[in-house]
């Protein structure tokens, strides 16, 4: 579950992918299965949700871990680092930022 807390300072990932349209089925299915089977096992994990453009040009990965050492960790992961390649490898472009501060106001 998405973890939003202006006092919580986790670390949350929104990586844009840029894909051509044909290819954004196969992209999608890749990041959904990389997520469920490889990043979800990884300790300090709480969730990722992937969102697609209407322009079906986008996918935006938005991911939270526990602590930066979490996200960290997996980035020194070769299985992780080898899924990611691939990922990459499907999109045109892609622009990862990482963010430690958060704000966020409700209705």
């Amino acid at each position: 579950m998405i973890t939003i807390d202006n006092n919580n300072k986790i670390c949350t990932l929104i990586n844009v992918f840029t894909v051509e349209p044909e290819k954004l089925t196969e992209l999608l299915e890749n990041l959904k299965e990389m997520t469920v089977n490889l990043m979800s096992k990884y300790p300090g994990f709480i969730s990722a949700n992937l969102h697609v453009g209407n322009d079906m040009k986008t996918i935006i990965n938005y991911a939270q871990w526990a602590s930066m050492e979490d996200y960290q960790n997996v980035l020194k992961d070769e299985e992780a680092l080898k899924h990611m390649k691939g990922a990459a490898a499907l999109a045109t472009g892609f622009k990862p930022t990482v963010c430690s501060e958060i704000w966020s106001h409700s209705a």
